[in-house]
């Protein structure tokens, strides 16, 4: 195909293990909708961790401007952080749909996206579109600072050891709804609060003990879990929730808030919103970004305001102001 078609055309980046397998299993079922829906489509399946970056690289650079990633939150990730690598046009030409593979599946709930393949195969050929927020994460591993683009959500402390021993059982073949929920409990009662410096748009918010926190662009994460319940997608800030040292008895009684979006009225759950999140930590904690256990701190968190275009489902009501 020439470059200029190619911009008409939506390139399937096809995650096979997503969702324990489904991204390969149920990809006839998608593809044939694709097909009688008369949507001009190509696939190219990932063949290793981060090969949805590369993939999406090199999309872009052949001409592609409508990308549907066909898989979890992971696949959104990497799809997401490509538009960002890529340099040959703004990350807003490229336009960003998800037919949902994955296990937790948190970032569609922001857009009305359907986990029914037809509804989600709708959304594409209606294609309406809105401009989301982005967040660029800067962290430390192995004493080398790196950048990563975050779509939804990243966790801090006890969030993100969780979801390093999520992703492990996950990488060692264990599946199933209830994994991340049994890696929740298990990892429990061993993690320690951690000393937090945090800033806010260059002014001290808080510095003491802090159990967990999250910064969201989006408010779902852990498989429907609000962990910052306030957040919007496109309001031009970051919240973040820190949740400062208190009683295991405590955090257990009030585990339900995280589903039901009532985190902020449990004493000792902080919240706040800015452009530039700034986080010294003693000693080092972990990070996961949507979903990706990366690294360690220090980190610093910036809002890049409508980064990307995104394709939402058929219902999705688009506020005016956009």
């Amino acid at each position: 195909m020439e470059t200029e078609n190619l911009a008409n055309v939506w390139l399937v980046i096809v995650n096979p293990k997503a969702g324990s397998g489904k991204g390969l299993k149920d990809w006839p079922v998608i593809s044939n909708q694709m097909y009688n829906s008369n949507l001009s489509f190509t696939c190219v399946f990932t063949e290793h961790k981060y090969h949805a970056v590369e993939l999406t690289v090199k999309a872009v650079n052949d001409g592609f401007r409508n990308i549907v990633a066909v898989g979890g939150d992971g696949t959104i990730h990497e799809v997401v952080n490509g538009i960002f690598i890529q340099k040959k046009v703004p990350t807003t030409e490229i336009s960003l749909a998800v037919i949902p593979t994955g296990t937790g599946n948190d970032w569609i709930r922001m857009f009305g996206i359907s986990k029914t393949y037809s509804e989600a195969v709708r959304s594409l050929v209606e294609k309406k579109t809105v401009l989301q927020d982005v967040g660029k994460v800067s962290y430390y591993q192995t004493r080398v600072n790196h950048i990563r683009y975050m779509a939804n959500v990243s966790g801090l402390g006890y969030d993100a050891v969780v979801n390093l021993k999520y992703n492990k059982m996950k990488d060692n073949g264990r599946y199933g709804k209830w994994l991340y929920l049994l890696c929740a409990l298990q990892t429990f009662l061993g993690c320690r609060s951690k000393r937090f410096s945090i800033k806010a748009d260059g002014r001290d918010f808080y510095k003491g003990l802090v159990f967990s926190g999250a910064v969201g662009i989006g408010k779902y994460n852990g498989g429907g879990m609000q962990q910052t319940p306030y957040a919007l997608f496109d309001d031009g800030l970051m919240d973040m929730t820190v949740i400062r040292k208190m009683s295991k008895l405590k955090i257990m009684r009030k585990f339900k808030c995280l589903y039901s979006g009532n985190i902020y009225a449990v004493p000792g759950v902080m919240h706040l919103q800015a452009k530039k999140i700034e986080i010294e930590t003693w000693p080092e904690s972990r990070i996961e970004i949507d979903g990706e256990a990366v690294g360690n701190s220090p980190f610093c968190f910036e809002l890049v305001p409508h980064g990307i275009r995104v394709v939402v489902g058929p219902g999705f009501v688009v506020p005016a102001s956009m």
